[in-house]
Parts: structure tokens; C-alpha cells; sequence
């Protein structure tokens, strides 16, 4: 978000204006009232389905509450009266969509209650939580006050949380510090695939898109002298930096800023995109859609030509965007022969993540037969 973007709003017949802070680039709200304790949360549910932001005025703690009790009404089903026809099942490209569609909405909804931050970031409320580290980690050293909606301020603290508790990686024999707005590693399935695929022989390999640096670290530990690992995201640059040195692998890694691959060729270049082709909504997004599959291709297209001889390349890939219907089978190995790359071998593995066994997800049928592969590349 430009730093220019502010929010106007009238507060006691006098016109005011503050900087608009959204690290997920949502325009600052056309109408914005004041609001306080004596607010219902019906009231609320209406004022923000109609698109008028509420700035809060009263107890912090009561905020959280009506932000809660705003979710509640969001996930509720209809009365049966006012319940439509049932409608044909959609497929499960359609309930993608639908789906992307209804998180749309929610985000915008639940975006819609906002509060104050002073000039060094405190919360000007009664009973308001110590936000200024969790704020000054992503939004940088305070310049003037300014309004964040609270949903995004709390997401900050709970990725405050997580980047000073951090992530256990047994492979790893330690912990990865995730920061805001970079994918953390809790989905352990990629991470057992790079650890069990068979290791060619290997002195310096590339990490492209490095994100955490756990994947660069893990090949250390598995015996590679020397890893590159790239990013464009400055940062999870400065996150990759942190957690290769907390890791004592500093003089093992490299962590350099590049679109895809550094200069030079390896023996082995590991990458592991997002999923998904489609355009992230946020910065977290970033690391699951992958605009018309811009890294995916950018990756296979420039292998080749960074492969040592006798090297390989491995790309970690969910076939979730094939169940889906947002990318076939076909058109990824298609990618692979124009590329002038073979598929040595294909290593694959079921998710154990909370989601592939919940019915009630709608996306479930394809979560449930997700396969994450690991595919070793050569150059033909």
C-alpha cells in the first residue's frame, strides 16, 4: 500500500484524515463512522455489509469480541425460510471459485472494523494489547499515526507469535522463524520428500524461491557444501538471513535477492512454487497462487540452461491445481518436454495436514486425494 493512501472520517463535526496502513492493498474505505462499546453487533454485521467502516472508539477487548461475534454471523446458515432452491452441485472447479469468492467477501466484511495506531504504534484504547513490536516488524519504524483494520492488526500479532516461538523441523535439528507475510513450513510433507529423495552428487546446489530458508538449510544438513538460496521478497530475504544464521549455516548459505536463478549452474536446484495459478490476495497468498503460473514455467524453461552436467533439478508440486481443473497433468509434462527436460524419477506423498480429513471443508474431495511429488529433472 503507498504510504500516501490515507482514511478520512468526521469525529465531533471536525473533518480528519490518518494513514491508511493494509498490507494486503485494500483501498482506505469511502464512509468511515466512529463507533463504541454501545454499537450491537447487528448493527455492525449491517453497517459493514453496506460498506461503511467502523473506527473504534471503545474497549479494545469489546473490539475483538464484535470482530468475533461479525465472524459468527458470516458462517451462519439461513433460516430455512429464507433459504433458496437447492441448485445443482457444482463441480469442484465452480466450488473453487465460489469459494475464493466467499473468503473475498469475508475479508472485506470482517476488514470493515477498524482502530487507531499512535505514531509508535500503540492502540489509543482502554484495555489495548502491546501491538508495537508486532506492527514495527511489519510496517518498519513509525512515522505518524494511523488506522489499520483490526483484523490485520491482530493477524500481525499472531505472525509476532509465530516468528518468536517459531516452527520445530526435526529434519532440521532446530527451528525456522517465520516472519509476516513469508509462507511458514507447516506442512511437513514437501520437507519429507527433500529429505528422503535420493541426493546426486552435489557441492553447490540452488534454492530458488527460498522463502523461510528451510529448504536451503535442509540440503546442508543432508550433506551439500554449498547452497545458493534466491527471493525476491525482501522478506523473506531477511527472514531466509535470519534463520540460515540463527542455524549456525552462514558460511554454508548464500541467500541473495534474484528472480528465480542465480548466475552460474549447480548440481542440483531445488524449487518449490506455489501451488496454484491465480492472483494472491494478500502477501501470505503470494507463497499458494502463482500468477498464469509465472514461477512454475519460469522455472522449468530456465533448468536446463543453470544444470550442471549429469544435475538435476527438483520441483516440489501439489497436483491440487489438476484436481481442481486449473492445470492438467498434461500441460505440465508438455512444459517439461518444450523445456528440453526428462523425468529422471517422481517421488509423491499424501498431505496430513488438519484439512484433508474435515468433510465439512468444501473443498474436501480434492484436499482428501491430493498428492504432493517431488519430480528430479534432467536435461535431455
Amino acid at each position: 500500500m503507498n504510504d500516501q493512501a490515507v482514511v478520512s472520517w468526521e469525529e465531533s463535526g471536525k473533518p480528519k484524515t490518518a494513514l491508511w496502513r493494509s498490507e494486503s492493498g485494500v483501498l482506505p474505505p469511502k464512509k468511515v463512522v466512529i463507533a463504541d462499546d454501545t454499537l450491537t453487533a447487528d448493527a455492525a454485521y449491517r453497517l459493514a455489509c453496506e460498506g461503511t467502516a467502523m473506527l473504534w472508539r471503545g474497549d479494545f477487548q469489546n473490539a475483538r469480541q464484535l470482530l468475533q461475534a461479525l465472524s459468527r454471523r458470516l458462517t451462519r446458515k439461513p433460516r430455512r425460510a429464507q433459504r433458496k432452491a437447492p441448485k445443482a452441485e457444482p463441480t469442484i472447479t465452480e466450488a473453487f471459485h465460489l469459494y475464493r469468492q466467499s473468503q473475498a467477501q469475508r475479508a472485506r466484511i470482517l476488514g470493515m472494523l477498524l482502530v487507531p495506531l499512535e505514531k509508535d504504534y500503540s492502540v489509543p484504547l482502554r484495555r489495548a494489547a502491546d501491538v508495537q513490536q508486532a506492527c514495527y516488524e511489519t510496517y518498519g519504524p513509525a512515522r505518524q499515526a494511523s488506522v489499520v483494520s483490526l483484523r490485520e492488526l491482530l493477524g500481525l500479532v499472531g505472525a509476532h507469535e509465530w516468528r518468536k516461538k517459531g516452527v520445530e523441523i526435526p529434519l532440521l535439528f532446530g527451528r525456522i522463524h517465520p516472519h509476516y507475510g513469508v509462507f511458514s513450513p507447516v506442512r511437513g510433507e514437501y520437507l519429507t520428500l527433500v529429505s528422503e529423495a535420493p541426493l546426486p552428487p552435489t557441492k553447490l546446489a540452488f534454492d530458488i524461491g527460498t522463502g523461510t530458508g528451510v529448504l536451503a538449510a535442509m540440503l546442508i544438513r543432508r550433506g551439500v557444501k554449498r547452497v545458493v538460496a534466491t527471493d525476491m521478497d525482501q522478506r523473506a530475504l531477511v527472514c531466509a538471513r535470519e534463520n540460515i544464521s540463527e542455524l549456525g549455516l552462514h558460511g554454508e548459505v548464500e541467500v541473495v535477492q534474484a528472480d528465480l536463478f542465480p548466475e552460474g549452474r549447480a548440481s542440483l536446484i531445488v524449487c518449490n512454487p506455489p501451488w496454484l495459478p491465480g492472483r494472491p490476495s494478500s502477501p501470505l497468498e503470494s507463497a499458494v497462487y502463482d500468477p498464469d503460473s509465472r514461477m512454475l514455467l519460469g522455472f522449468i524453461n530456465g533448468l536446463a540452461a543453470h544444470l550442471e552436467p549429469g544435475g538435476e533439478g527438483w520441483l516440489i508440486l501439489s497436483d491440487f491445481a489438476e484436481l481442481l481443473g486449473l492445470r492438467t497433468r498434461e500441460a505440465l509434462l508438455a512444459a517439461f518436454d518444450k523445456a528440453g527436460l526428462a523425468v529422471a524419477d517422481k517421488l509423491d506423498i499424501r498431505p496430513t495436514h488438519p484439512k484433508a480429513s474435515d468433510p465439512s471443508d468444501p473443498l474436501h474431495t480434492a484436499r482428501a486425494a491430493e498428492v504432493t511429488s517431488l519430480w528430479r529433472l534432467v536435461a535431455r
